[in-house]
């Protein structure tokens, strides 16, 4: 039993020493910058106990975690075709690979202006700058599942003579579905990093819209309560992203 619970003594010990090293960092810095005294520990655990109790918090936490929904989702619907594509196919790999490598070395966020310019403020060029985000990671990881496929089991399929669909849906896709969850666990970790950035484009809801506007509003407390639950919600997805993993190894 106890040693059952010494990671979480461990994980414990280490939010304690962060919660420390938060605290001494605005001490010194409030001797410079008296307003940060906001930022402490203590104001941002009573802004987020306000926004909690007062509700004011879950509609932004529901937006975004809409957004992240729907980039990933066009990330998955682009993603895993063109993996398959590049995993089963040496041609398309060698015509496509170099100009996929250009493109994923953009980041997303060098792609706000033009992404305003085309679909104007609101939803629409937050979805395209999640979706670009997440698709790399996706297409990568299929791209990678499908190579490690054993030569055995495609032999095996083209002995029983099995149509390209039937290869794809009983050989393929459940060899990768592995390396797709992981693709996914890793585009989660970097929708998560555009999202706020990307919620700063004109919408009026979010997390990301939702620092902007304490930031305006000098309620700097909120805004680290904002950013505390920003980290929280992080976590909690890379969690269920990683659990989702570890069960489809399992089976």
């Amino acid at each position: 039993m106890q040693k059952k619970l010494q990671p979480f003594y461990y994980s414990a010990f280490g939010v304690l020493l962060l919660l420390v090293f938060w605290q001494i960092t605005v001490f010194f810095l409030t001797a410079s910058v008296p307003i940060a005294v906001n930022l402490a520990p203590l104001p941002a655990a009573y802004s987020l106990w306000d926004l909690v109790i007062s509700g004011e918090i879950f509609p932004h936490i529901f937006s975004s975690l809409m957004r992240v929904g729907v980039g990933l989702a066009t990330a998955l619907i682009i993603g895993v075709p063109l993996g398959l594509c590049i995993g089963l196919s040496k041609r398309f790999d060698m015509v496509s690979g170099f100009s996929f490598q250009l493109l994923r070395m953009v980041s997303p966020l060098a792609w706000m202006p033009i992404a305003l310019m085309i679909f104007g403020v609101g939803n629409a060029p937050v979805f395209f700058l999640l979706s670009y985000a997440a698709v790399w990671p996706v297409m990568l990881n299929t791209s990678v599942g499908v190579r490690q496929i054993a030569p055995a089991f495609l032999e095996l399929g083209r002995s029983l003579a099995a149509t390209r669909w039937e290869m794809l849906r009983n050989i393929v896709l459940p060899a990768i579905v592995s390396s797709i969850l992981t693709g996914v666990r890793l585009a989660v970790g970097v929708l998560w990093i555009v999202l706020v950035p990307a919620e700063m484009l004109g919408v009026n809801d979010g997390l990301g819209y939702f620092i902007l506007d304490t930031r305006d509003r000098l309620a700097y407390s909120e805004l680290t309560a904002g950013i505390v639950v920003i980290s929280l919600l992080g976590w909690g997805l890379d969690y269920l992203a990683r659990s989702v993993s570890k069960l489809a190894r399992k089976h």
